[in-house]
């Protein structure tokens, strides 16, 4: 699942007429980058939200292999949007990503791949120190235990999430809002001792403000 119905407050001006997973960054749009590594990790099935001038999302997409799960009505955040297009998905496990960031190094999704257990996790994250990522002006997200478990962090220099994440459906599923964020499931998850997270091996920037643009195009291999 790729993530793409947000409105891009952030970038100003530049979502005034087109969706941020729209905007180019080195000579193609924000959503192709996280396409193409979808592709390469060698995805079966790609489902995209959509709210946010939607229709040129689909325009853009017209052609591939991609259902579309549209929030006609309200925006559903990342774990309402994720719950609505369980159906569409029709999976056990399924990847979810963002489509605001250019990534560089391993494809995301294999690290993902290759480091899930289902035995011991509901939830397997993508992490990188914070003074490794681009474009984050926030704090640092979580925290590693020896085995790889994840807690809440409260520190700047903790790990970020960079938006890429292997998840069972089942957990998402259980969630009984209509509209709510992932944080939630990692959460429950954390209390239970079954979300986990892992070192990204490659760059990342965050491309939510303009800023994160320039950044990004200059990242080597991008």
């Amino acid at each position: 699942m790729i993530f793409a119905a947000g409105f891009g407050t952030r970038m100003g001006a530049l979502t005034k007429s087109m969706p941020k997973p729209l905007i180019p960054v080195a000579g193609k749009p924000l959503i192709d980058h996280a396409l193409a590594i979808a592709d390469a990790a060698g995805v079966q099935k790609t489902v995209v939200n959509l709210h946010y001038f939607g229709a040129k999302i689909e325009a853009h997409l017209a052609g591939r292999n991609i259902t579309f799960a549209w929030e006609k009505d309200q925006i559903l955040e990342t774990g309402g949007g994720l719950k609505a297009a369980l159906s569409l998905l029709d999976a056990d496990t399924v990847f979810v990503m963002n489509s605001d960031a250019v990534w560089t190094g391993k494809n995301p999704l294999l690290q993902l791949r290759a480091a899930w257990d289902p035995d011991k996790m509901d939830t397997l994250l993508l992490l990188l120190p914070r003074a490794d990522v681009l474009g984050h002006t926030g704090a640092g997200d979580f925290l590693l235990d020896e085995d790889g478990r994840i807690s809440r962090a409260h520190g700047v220099s903790a790990p970020v999430y960079l938006g890429a994440q292997i998840v069972k459906t089942s957990v998402v599923a259980a969630m009984t809002d209509h509209v709510f964020s992932l944080g939630r499931v990692w959460d429950d998850r954390i209390s239970v001792g079954r979300a986990f997270g892992m070192m990204h091996q490659g760059g990342w920037c965050d491309v939510g403000n303009p800023a994160g643009i320039e950044l990004a195009e200059g990242m080597k291999d991008v």
